[in-house]
């Protein structure tokens, strides 16, 4: 999908109307709690765990890691935990994911125990779709790794179409988002000699054609944002040096980021070069990048572009130029359009005259969601979702202008994921999934509806006797909140069941049902039982869902999620003993929220690489560019409502909190690991046992490879078992 938003999000029923939504009034935020400590950057103990590999940080990192691993792997249950997440992690029992190239070839990115860092082949579609492909190797990252000395994590490639021969691969050293690139050459499997390349950062590259890009990079000092990320693009011509490239586009420093990006049609040729101006996480700009022969050399222009500030172009289809918008807008045209809706342009036609007129596309209802769309040669796919469950929709343009919709003839009542399209006709894979469900793949025709069952997973965990329930919970000011249960049908309702909550609730990130090996073995089939909250500030009921909880409103998410927790007692699912809860990243977030909040109602808390100090967030790392959804602690009247909630200012004595697991990596180079590093501290300085662990690798995965993912559940395993498995007390 082509964004024209800076970043992708941080890191992964009844529906609320949109009307009854702007008219909930704003709930009182919680005053800060006695006892809690309003930091500064002059007061914080702590601040020097944000050294990242400082040598007093990691000697405390070392040694809390040596305590917490004795503590977890000395469990004698551990090792057994370990060795099934290895064999799920590890397994060749998996649906390769299929990407089409422009060729109708088939590339896949594929780790096993073999191939730890990974492998990218590709194969034919006939081949593909037999019980055993037969791949070919284009590159081994584990081979590469070895031959380099490197700890190269495989971050992608683009290709320059139409023949796909040359790529830019992206590589990471350790799993961080810093990347290098380098030009790489499908033919020959080897990278280029003396091809781009691209040293360690920030951003990306796009081809043009085969002897220019669009580097978007740290080009030096100024060059980069508040929060990071590139402000300048430049174009680099084949034989340049960086420093030798021209500048075409500068941002803001105060911007979230800036790249380029070409809109190619579906037989590769390049119908418009874009600029994108990330002026924050939602809101930003599009610019048409022209280049014009001269005398003298070539001249560059670019031209703003009329688009919503909060808008995503999402596909080009048979010149028609596709677009979400996340805010209510009036065209140039006059046209009205809502927060939602897919909008059509004639790509040629409007880039001649902007008031030429619009098409509506799609107008989700309240209970809707769009989450995934794509085009094939002639068709616009789209995964449309109503109360948290999927269903594919091909639509497209007639000769008047307006589109006509069928409905693809799949599973219902399923999570349905559009996957890569061909360019050469309307085949789209399809993923269908759910909660007990193993993962299928269709391969789809968009001109017929009709859908073929190419491959499927076998169950990787025993669930017979088990199901799903949807619930909904009241949160504090009324909305109610849905929540999938994962259960046997047996289990009592008398609180005695140990019960998982996970919860994100941000970024317009929804968490849609979906099959999980691991979660199955490693919990579900040892009679654990597993929730999911669809809390405000996720996507689930679209843009209007999500910004019901940004800046002033973030405590109305938090709020949600311990709606969920009390709707579980109240249900006797569970009991304050047996529950557990689960998050990483923002989701960190609500973990600590929870914790200083209503410590009452939890007896566990996993904190996977938390957000925790949001009076700093915004000066460590990218934490600049989540302004947009928390809000700015350096603005008086905005730090005092993130104050009221933030964790790591709320953690006090005297509290109910259980003893939490909080881990994080060195190598994340998005969300600071001081963070979790000073949650530790300070819990520990109030007299709480921690657990706390930090994987030296990883990025903001927490996992460079698959025995380091297998290592990191088998340790959340271990510690959730112990807390709600157990004996309370125990």
């Amino acid at each position: 999908m082509i964004r024209t938003a800076a970043l992708a999000a941080l890191l992964v029923s009844t529906a609320l109307c949109t009307s009854a939504m702007a008219q909930t009034p704003t709930p009182p935020n919680p005053p800060l709690a006695e006892g809690a400590f309003a930091t500064s950057d002059a007061t914080d103990p702590y601040i020097w765990l944000e050294e990242v590999e400082g040598e007093r940080a990691m000697a405390w990192v070392n040694a809390h890691n040596e305590h917490s691993l004795g503590v977890l792997r000395g469990d004698p249950r551990y090792e057994g935990l370990h060795q099934q997440a290895l064999e799920l992690v590890q397994s060749r029992d998996r649906i390769p994911a299929p990407g089409f190239n422009h060729d109708g070839t088939i590339d896949n990115f594929w780790q096993d125990a073999n191939h730890v860092r990974g492998i990218w082949r590709t194969t034919t579609l006939d081949s593909y779709r037999t019980e055993a492909p037969q791949w070919e190797t284009i590159l081994d990252f584990d081979a590469l790794a070895a031959a380099e000395g490197k700890n190269w994590v495989y971050k992608g490639a683009t290709c320059l179409p139409p023949e796909e021969t040359r790529c830019l691969v992206s590589l990471s050293d350790g799993g961080k988002d810093a990347v290098t690139i380098r030009e790489f050459d499908r033919a020959t499997r080897t990278f280029v000699d003396g091809g781009f390349v691209l040293e360690e950062s920030k951003g990306g590259a796009t081809w043009v054609d085969e002897n220019t890009l669009l580097v978007s990079r740290d080009f030096g000092p100024g060059t980069l944002t508040s929060s990071g990320y590139p402000m300048i693009v430049k174009i680099l011509t084949r034989g340049q040096t960086i420093d030798q490239a021209q500048t075409v586009f500068t941002g803001q420093p105060t911007d979230v980021s800036v790249s380029g990006y070409t809109l190619r049609d579906a037989d590769g040729v390049v119908q418009a070069t874009l600029i994108n101006r990330g002026i924050s996480f939602y809101e930003g700009e599009t610019h048409l990048l022209s280049v014009e022969d001269a005398v003298g050399g070539p001249v560059i222009s670019t031209r703003r572009l009329e688009l919503p500030a909060k808008s995503n172009i999402n596909a080009l289809v048979r010149g028609q130029m596709v677009f979400t918008t996340d805010q209510d807008w009036t065209a140039p045209s006059g046209q009205e359009f809502r927060t939602g809706d897919v909008i059509a342009y004639d790509l040629a036609a409007w880039l001649a005259d902007p008031t030429v007129r619009a098409q509506l596309v799609i107008r989700p209802g309240p209970r809707e969601a769009i989450e995934g769309i794509t085009s094939t040669r002639n068709k616009l796919v789209v995964a449309l979702y109503e109360n948290v469950r999927g269903s594919v929709y091909v639509y497209e343009p007639n000769p008047s202008g307006e589109w006509a919709r069928s409905r693809m003839d799949l599973p219902q009542n399923v999570s349905v994921g559009v996957g890569s399209a061909s360019e050469r006709d309307d085949q789209v894979f399809v993923s269908v999934t759910g909660y007990l469900n193993p993962s299928s793949l269709f391969l789809a025709d968009a001109a017929t509806g009709e859908a073929d069952l190419t491959k499927s997973l076998p169950a990787k965990f025993n669930a017979e006797g088990m199901r799903v329930d949807q619930f909904e919970a009241r949160s504090a000011d009324g909305t109610m909140i849905p929540y999938f249960v994962v259960h046997r049908d047996a289990m009592p309702m008398d609180g005695s069941n140990p019960t998982l909550l996970y919860g994100y609730g941000g970024f317009q990130s929804s968490l849609l049902p979906g099959y999980s090996a691991t979660v199955g073995k490693l919990w579900l089939e040892r009679g654990g039982v597993y929730v999911i909250a669809n809390t405000r500030g996720g996507g689930e009921f679209g843009p209007n869902w999500h910004q019901a909880a940004l800046q002033e409103n973030r405590q109305r998410a938090h709020e949600d999620y311990q709606a969920v927790a009390m709707d579980l007692i109240a249900r006797g699912v569970t009991s304050q003993p047996r529950l557990g809860i689960m998050g990483g990243s923002q989701g960190g977030l609500f973990m600590g929220a929870m914790l200083t909040q209503r410590p009452d109602l939890i007896n566990a808390a996993v904190i996977q690489v938390p957000l925790f100090d949001m009076l700093r967030f915004h000066r460590l790392l990218a934490g600049a560019s989540w302004i947009a959804e928390y809000g700015n602690p350096d603005i008086p009247e905005e730090r005092a409502w993130i104050q009221q909630y933030s964790p790591y200012q709320n953690l006090r004595a005297d509290q109910p909190y259980p003893e939490v697991f909080i881990h994080t990596s060195t190598k994340d180079d998005r969300v600071h690991p001081g963070h979790a590093r000073k949650a530790a501290a300070r819990l520990e300085e109030l007299g709480y046992p921690v657990l706390f662990y930090e994987n030296t690798d990883g990025g903001h995965a927490a996992g460079a490879n698959l025995r380091e993912t297998a290592r990191r559940l088998a340790l959340e395993y271990t510690y959730l078992t112990r807390r709600l498995m157990d004996a309370p007390g125990q």
